[in-house]
């Protein structure tokens, strides 16, 4: 199992570029099994999940390649069942259920997996497949549903603007009879790009960044070319990164107005930020930190995403932050692995109390989820002394080559394979 080796203390100087987004690429394959013709997608970020979600997509009657940063799928016999081995690895596997309701009528998807942060149940996306026509069961660990017939447009208001749900009901509605309105629908970057994929393919989606989202049904959607959105959280974490070391970073391909949520809080802190044409130049403003509170929210609110990263910051500020996770439930799991780096962090409930201390020291640590080893990267860096992380497997789900990134701008940092 491969971890990461670290030596801290050094300011991060260069340029440092952005890969796909992961969370905009995920559901954009599973899209494609809408598609009646092959699909080219580039800026696809090379990771596990794009692997595991190419993998599911040959399953369902696919024909897929991936080669550099470019992917195809071209549906040819597309088959209803998602199994387990695959689903089980990693949540946006759900995301298939949409797609082939819509066409097929039928499905058979097992129960998701993924990072352990939290229940993320599927209720709301089955909720609102079966305001559309569809009947669901779940049994023996999966979710089987039918229709008769083409599903059918319908007014859905979402308990919660879940973004995945948002994402699966897109899906199907495009294909649906009638017109499908979303209400209180996820506003997410992500779920934009999604909307704009299938515009692209032939869809008729409205209002995609807001609220509502008005979907009219067609009878088919064709192949086409698309560019994945660059990764909001992958700029975000490096904006950070940037600001712990001491050092000057240009972000390049920075989707810098998909972070004001994020920006405005690293200003807060004393972080300088300003974009320029192609990159964002990030440095600390005058070498000191001040603490801020933060609580998580959906778009256009502080991203669950950036809160592990950002309470890595707040380790090295001054004063007391407040950080609040409303997002998810268990997404807390780094505070003990920063704390045995020298962090001053108190949890009650869903709630961190953050306390800046002068100094961190390299330790072992251990991975828990995705976000909570981009954390450890991060204090790693600043830290004095060593830092190995175990379990880095989670990393490789959400950050592209991120060693190779980060050595690029003078990081010490080491893979390691055992």
């Amino acid at each position: 199992m491969d971890k990461l080796i670290i030596e801290g203390g050094i300011p991060l100087q260069g340029s440092i570029q952005v890969s796909g987004a992961k969370n905009a690429a995920l559901p954009i394959l599973m899209a494609c099994l809408l598609a009646e013709g092959p699909v080219h997608l580039s800026n696809v970020p090379r990771l596990a999940d794009i692997d595991t979600s190419l993998k599911l997509l040959n399953i369902l009657g696919c024909e897929t390649t991936f080669e550099g940063n470019e992917a195809t799928s071209d549906c040819v016999d597309l088959k209803p069942e998602a199994p387990y081995d695959l689903v089980k690895t990693m949540r946006a596997s759900v995301l298939c259920l949409g797609p082939i309701m819509a066409r097929l009528g039928e499905a058979k998807v097992a129960l998701p997996g993924g990072c352990a942060i939290g229940a993320r149940p599927v209720d709301l996306h089955l909720r609102g497949l079966e305001r559309m026509g569809a009947k669901f069961e779940v049994t023996e660990g999966y979710i089987k549903g039918k229709c008769k017939g083409r599903l059918k447009g319908a007014h859905i208001s979402l308990d919660f603007p879940t973004v995945g749900g948002t994402q699966n009901l897109l899906m199907a509605a495009s294909l649906a009879d009638g017109t499908t309105t979303l209400d209180n629908a996820a506003r997410e970057p992500e779920v934009v790009d999604l909307a704009n994929f299938l515009n692209t393919m032939g869809a008729k989606i409205t209002g995609q960044g807001t609220s509502v989202i008005t979907v009219e049904g067609v009878t088919s959607l064709k192949g086409c070319e698309y560019r994945i959105m660059p990764d909001r959280i992958e700029a975000g974490t490096y904006m950070v990164a940037a600001a712990i070391t001491g050092g000057e970073l240009e972000i390049l391909d920075c989707p810098f107005q998909e972070l004001d949520a994020v920006t405005y809080k690293l200003r807060e802190m004393g972080v300088w930020l300003q974009e320029e044409e192609g990159y964002v130049l990030v440095r600390r403003a005058n070498g000191l930190l001040a603490n801020v509170d933060v609580t998580t929210l959906p778009h256009p609110g502080f991203p669950t995403d950036m809160q592990a990263q950002l309470m890595a910051l707040m380790c090295f500020g001054k004063g007391a932050g407040i950080i609040e996770e409303k997002i998810f439930e268990n997404r807390f799991m780094h505070v003990l692995e920063l704390v045995r780096l020298g962090a001053d962090v108190r949890l009650k409930g869903r709630t961190a109390m953050v306390h800046g201390v002068n100094k961190l020291m390299g330790a072992p640590v251990m991975a828990s989820d995705l976000r909570a080893s981009a954390s450890l990267v991060l204090a790693g860096l600043a830290a004095e002394g060593t830092t190995t992380i175990e379990r880095i497997y989670h990393l490789d789900r959400g950050y592209e080559n991120i060693e190779e990134k980060l050595s690029g701008v003078g990081a010490r940092i080491k893979r390691v394979s055992e």
